[in-house]
Order: C-alpha cells, then structure tokens, then sequence
C-alpha cells in the first residue's frame, strides 16, 4: 500500500469525495485504485468558520499507476492486536496488583503467554463499582475500596477515556487495535485525537477481563494487597486480604508486579516499609475549569454545526516564575466528578461519554509542583503535600463531600464568596455531584497555585474566547493528574527487591490509559523473560 497525505475534505465529506481528492493532489484515478484506508483524520479550523478534514490514508494502487507511485512511501496496515507464543513454562503464576490499564494489559500479554497470571484488584467489577460510585454521587457515602479510583479498569474507566498518546510506535498500535477487537470504536483507529468514553469502556474492560480469563488468567476483585514475602531477597509469595469474607490468603508466586493507580497510598506506605527503593517525582496541583459547550465550540469553530465533534482544546503557558500552567484531561460535553478515595477528602476529576453530548466541557488547570515544594525530603512528602490541600477542600466544601467552587470572575478579583444566595442562578450549570458549595478557592490551594492560575486564565482567554468567561467555574482540587512517588526500576522493569515489578501510573512510569498500557505490556515482555531465566515448579 502507499502512503497519501493531506487530503483536504469538507467536513461533511463521503468516499466519491476522497477519490477526487486524490485524482486533484496526485493525478491518480479511481480505476486505478483498488480500495484505501483511513490512518489519519483531523480537522483543520485554521480558517474558521471555514473547516476541513485533513485524511492521511493507505490506497492500494494498482499496476496502471505504479509509475506515478515511485516517490511514494510504501506503508503496512496492521489491525492486530497483541501476539505471543505460548512460552510452555512450568512455573507457577505470576501476580498482577491492580486492574487498571497497565495490569489489565500486562495480564493479557502474560495470558497469551501461557502464564496464567492471578490479577488481584482491591475494588469491584464494572457493574457492582458502578453501584458504588453512584452511592458516593448521590448519598455522599463513599467507599474506599471501590470508587472513580479504584475497581476494574482503574481510574480510567471514568474519565474520557482518551488514548491520545505522545509516543507512537508498535505498542501503540497494538494497544489501539486491541481496544477495537474488545468493542472499541473503529474511528480510533484513525482520528488524530481517538477516545472512547466512559460509558464505552465499561463494556470493553469486561470483554478485556473476559479474554484474559478464556486464557486460563484469573482476576479476584475485592482483593486488597497486603504485601509480600521474601526469602534470601527474592519474591516468595503475595499476601492479601479477601474483602468480602474478610479473610487473610496467600499465593506462592516468584513474580508480582504492581501496577497500582497513582491513588494507591497504602502501597506506597507499604513498600517504604519493606525498604523498597523510590523517591519524590512532580506532579501537578489545581483546579477544574467547567465551561459552556456550545461557546467552545462557536470560540474554537467560528460557528456551530452538528456535523462538527464538540470542540476541545490543550492549552500551557510558561510562566516568568518557572511554573508551567497547563490544561490536561479535557472532557467536551462532559461532568466534573467526585474522585475522592480516602475519606473526608475532596479530589475531582473529569469525564465524558462515548458521545460528548453534554451541555458543558470541563478541563484541569493546573500548576507543576516539585520536590521542593513539599518541604520535607521524606519519600512520601508528595504524597501528604495532597492530602493537605484535599482536606482543606473537604472542610471548605462543607465536610459533606461539597466540592469548593469560584466564579472565574470573583477568583481572578480574590472575592469572598461567604453569600452564597447570590449564586443559585448560573449561566454554567455544575455537573458536580453531590454539590458545589461557593466559596475562595485561595483558601484550599498552595499560594503558588493561585497564583499562577490568576496569571494564566486571563492569557488563555485570549487564546481562547471566553475560556475564562467571568461566569465560568473554577471546581477545587485537581490534585491526582499523576503520581508524586515513582518506584525505582531497573532496565528489566524490577525493583530492589527481586522478582518485584512495577509499572504504569501508580509506578509513576506513564500518564493516561494508552501509555499505562504499553508500559503494563513492556513489563510484562520482562517477567517473561524472568520466568524464562528463573522457572519455578507451579504449587497450584
């Protein structure tokens, strides 16, 4: 096949119109085409109201027109999904913490393997986590073991669910493909910017779970870790208690990897504990934006058309301080959601569904923070730098799981928003559950924080008409983008402790559900070849 690029389509565009646009850039006909495909579709508001789609695509040229394809790149379209032989190893299973994107990913590697990795996951199944979740939107009784953090999927399976990544390579591919073959939509195949959404993932997570278990892999949700034991400095076995029956149970393994999310606070805890190398990593701090969907889209478009997706953007601004101000899991017509995970705190997060037909977008504005923000050189000093400003946020809420929130306008003039009458009309509705309570945000973030967002929004309002419209919402806190702990890993993905690996998020080695993924099968690739180098007689 041969590669053709920048074909300028309307918006509205069919196959006769592809056809034509290649005949108009390259002088090739269609009877000299025997079918193409999509690899490539953005859109180009460059000249807005006046946008186009931009397609790269693959044709198969046929031999009438081989001489007009001499200059052009031949290219491989590949729509499969992971591949491994069977390795025949007689070796017990290896362990998987989390069920997240990089655990999920790593155990079906290691299924196609013929591993039979067990997956443990301390929160519940789609439907069951679901039921939970919406306890905590609705009741403001959370529980914190299954929650939008935690549970089959991992924090991903309410969010976007974006796959944008900024690596792309043959793990991408792959992780793509997979996705496809597990229900995803094909258009993710192709779109510059592909996501599924929440509602989507739901059911692709299961079918996901549901291969790795025709492969002979296990997956026991309510399933808290509890650690490991070790002889001579290697892995012996994993420990963990069965939340239901509330008992302690023990695996034999000589393999775990964790692949907790960036949430997993008693992990770290208890990996400091067992004296496993980490250190300090940034993270971001800051707050939710929730804007009108319809002016994004006339602010980003220059007009509103129901043929157009609803509009997104991904801005940053380096500020002369050295902070960095940035947008991140921009959700269009989306909700902000309640994310927290330990109790008597606030955390949000953002999500959409498949369709992104909801009245209002939302996006994290957020500021990097550092190391030496935290104050202590403790290796878990990131870790309670969020707590503080989490508890801070539950008691300005309200102490009943209220998120704080601001009016762009009075956030920017530091206006104390204590009459709260004032604000029961709102050109924004909030999509928060279980509520807003109106209030200043300054109170809830570091100093730093504030002020940084007080020199951004304004700077992006000009990129962006109306991005910081006075009547827009500011949601506090934003506090979990990524991880503030990174495990130290070697080459082979394994920590100081032999036979323990990590990987994705919580690992701090990715951010989002396409790089947890190819992080959770690269580690994978690596315990396959532990196990090659090290088999040890299956107990069970």
């Amino acid at each position: 096949m041969k590669l053709l690029t920048e074909l300028k389509l309307d918006i509205n565009y069919d196959e006769s119109d592809v056809y034509q646009a290649i005949q108009k850039k390259y002088n090739i006909f269609r009877n000299e085409i025997d079918g193409f495909e999509i690899i490539k579709e953005s859109i180009d508001c460059r000249k807005k109201p006046n946008i186009f789609k931009i397609l790269n695509i693959a044709a198969n040229i046929n031999r009438k027109a081989l001489k007009k394809t001499k200059h052009l790149q031949d290219i491989e379209v590949d729509h499969l999904g992971l591949e491994y032989s069977d390795l025949g190893l007689n070796t017990n299973r290896p362990v998987i913490v989390g069920f997240g994107p990089s655990g999920m990913f790593a155990g079906l590697a290691l299924s196609l393997a013929g591993l039979k990795p067990i997956i443990l996951e301390q929160g519940k199944s789609v439907k069951e986590r679901q039921k939970d979740v919406d306890k905590f939107w609705n009741e403001r009784i959370l529980n914190i073991y299954s929650n939008v953090q935690f549970g089959e999927g991992g924090a991903g399976t309410f969010s976007d669910g974006k796959l944008a990544s900024n690596v792309s390579n043959s793990y991408t591919k792959k992780v793509i493909n997979e996705f496809i073959l597990n229900g995803a939509p094909r258009e993710i195949f192709y779109s510059s910017n592909p996501h599924i959404g929440s509602d989507k993932l739901k059911e692709i997570v299961v079918s996901i779970r549901h291969k790795i278990e025709s492969l002979g892999g296990k997956v026991i949700f309510n399933a808290h870790f509890d650690g490991f034991e070790k002889s001579n400095g290697k892995v012996t076995a994993c420990n963990y208690t069965d939340l239901v029956n509330n008992e302690s149970k023990k695996l034999e393994t000589s393999c775990i990897i964790l692949a907790v999310g960036h949430s997993a606070v008693d992990v770290y805890k208890l990996l400091k504990s067992e004296n496993c190398s980490m250190r300090q990593k940034p993270f971001a701090m800051g707050v939710r934006i929730e804007q009108s969907q319809s002016a994004l889209n006339m602010a980003q478009y220059g007009k509103l058309d129901e043929n157009l997706p609803p509009a997104s953007y991904k801005l940053v601004e380096h500020l002369d301080s050295g902070r960095s101000v940035f947008t991140f899991c921009m959700c269009p017509g989306g909700q902000v959601v309640a994310s927290s995970s330990e109790e008597n705190t606030i955390v949000t997060n953002g999500m959409s569904n498949y369709n992104r037909d909801g009245e209002n977008a939302n996006s994290a504005v957020l500021v990097n923070v550092t190391p030496d923000d935290f104050g202590s050189d403790d290796v878990l000093a990131g870790v309670e730098f969020q707590h503080k400003y989490e508890r801070l946020s539950f008691e300005l809420g309200g102490r009943n799981y209220n998120a704080p929130a601001e009016k762009v306008k009075d956030f920017l003039n530091d206006k104390d928003n204590s009459i709260k009458t004032k604000y029961l009309t709102n050109k924004v509705n909030p999509t928060y559950r279980p509520g807003i309570t109106y209030t200043s945000l300054t109170k809830c973030l570091p100093d730093f924080v504030s002020e940084s967002l007080k020199i951004a929004l304004p700077k992006f309002n000009r990129k962006i008409a109306g991005f910081a419209d006075d009547e827009n919402l500011l949601i506090g806190v934003e506090s979990r983008s990524s991880a503030p702990v990174q495990i130290i890993r070697d080459s082979n993905f394994m920590s100081n402790i032999i036979g323990l690996f990590a990987c994705g998020e919580g690992a701090g080695y990715a951010g989002g559900i396409t790089s947890s993924a190819q992080d959770g099968i690269k580690c994978a690739e690596k315990v396959m070849e532990y196990l090659k180098n090290n088999p040890i007689n299956s107990k069970f």
